[in-house]
């Protein structure tokens, strides 16, 4: 897969980010294309080899239909997922490196569930506030709308299926 300067792009469990800058850098004698990523929440800058796009799971931003499958699944599907929480991490960090929109909104409402029964654990607590920016920048950006607009988006989703978007910690 191959993207452009100027481009958005998906660095899976970072978030958005901007392609600035394509360039060539000789390590000995052998020479490697990177895509310079300015992600979006921090402003980090990341350089991503051309060899190890597919490895790392970078991706074009998700399209305006495959958000809305997003939005309602947050308004009415139902996540499963392990009891045990050392369990039920490692599957939610699994998801959160594959990347996909779809499996972000998973994590995000799995741990709203729980989080309405009993407190979250630190690491999850840090997960859940990870995947609610994830999701709120990803579909700002994929719906072309501000972020507020993103999050009232979600919220309404949400409340369909009786669940309050948490503000960000």
């Amino acid at each position: 897969m191959t993207f452009q300067v100027g481009e958005k792009v998906v660095y899976p469990n970072h978030g958005v980010g901007t392609i600035e800058n394509i360039s060539l850098r000789s390590f000995g004698a052998q020479q490697e294309r990177f895509y310079l990523l300015r992600l979006v929440p921090n402003s980090l800058t990341v350089m991503v080899p051309f060899s190890h796009v597919e490895d790392l799971g970078l991706r074009k931003v998700t399209k305006c239909s495959e958000i809305t499958r997003v939005l309602t699944y947050l308004a009415a599907g139902r996540p499963c997922c392990a009891h045990d929480w050392k369990d039920r991490f490692k599957e939610n960090s699994d998801k959160m490196k594959g990347g996909s929109l779809l499996e972000i909104a998973e994590v995000f409402k799995a741990l709203l569930i729980i989080q309405s029964s009993k407190p979250l654990s630190f690491r999850e607590k840090k997960m859940l506030e990870r995947a609610r920016s994830m999701l709120i920048l990803e579909t700002s950006v994929g719906r072309s709308v501000t972020q507020p607009e993103a999050i009232a988006l979600i919220g309404r989703a949400l409340a369909k299926s009786g669940l309050a978007m948490p503000a960000a910690l």
